[in-house]
């Protein structure tokens, strides 16, 4: 299995938009309205080229099935949130949420220095929120009625980790390394 994590650019800017406008993937997003490639190129452009989103495209053995990113990046409180989905529905419950969960966790906690990631899920996805759970994040309160969403108000889950419970929890898994691309 060749599995990378590969900075966003401009080759995969329409296949992360599709995606992002794929009921399967969209069902999960706070995003309701279906995204222009106006509105794709200004978040492209304001965020991820600005470095306040890192995005990464998830390949396996040469194809992109997915995509992580890194957002709220606060240097000071040494937090930030972040999110995945896997796009090809193909590949789920294969291992893979497993790989990309830990391998962000390293990157966040070894290279990026921070203290603490954070996660907002809705919880009528409540497999993300047990994978999290899985994996060492905990649940830290729930925003009642936060978003509309598919005709009515949804509640999200917010979750995280810190850096001390991943220092005595890594040891207890066993993931291959990925590198995240500069």
């Amino acid at each position: 299995m060749d599995l990378q994590f590969k900075r966003l650019n401009e080759k995969y800017l329409e296949k992360v938009r599709n995606w992002r406008n794929n009921s399967e993937i969209s069902q999960y997003m706070y995003t309701n309205h279906e995204i222009t490639k106006e509105e794709h190129l200004n978040w492209y452009h304001n965020y991820v080229q600005k470095g306040k989103i890192h995005f990464w495209i998830v390949i396996l053995n040469g194809i992109p099935i997915g995509a992580i990113n890194i957002s709220n990046i606060d240097k000071v409180n040494k937090r930030c949130f972040w999110a995945y989905y896997l796009a090809d529905s193909s590949v789920r419950g294969k291992g893979l949420g497993k790989i990309i969960e830990l391998n962000v966790y390293k990157y966040v906690f070894e290279e990026m220095k921070m203290n603490k990631l954070c996660c907002e899920v809705l919880k009528s996805n409540d497999i993300v929120v047990k994978i999290h759970q899985k994996y060492g994040s905990v649940i830290e309160g729930v925003f009642k009625q936060h978003i509309f969403k598919n005709g009515h108000f949804q509640d999200i889950v917010c979750m995280a980790i810190i850096q001390s419970s991943w220092e005595e929890k890594k040891i207890f898994f066993n993931f291959p390394i990925i590198a995240f691309e500069k």
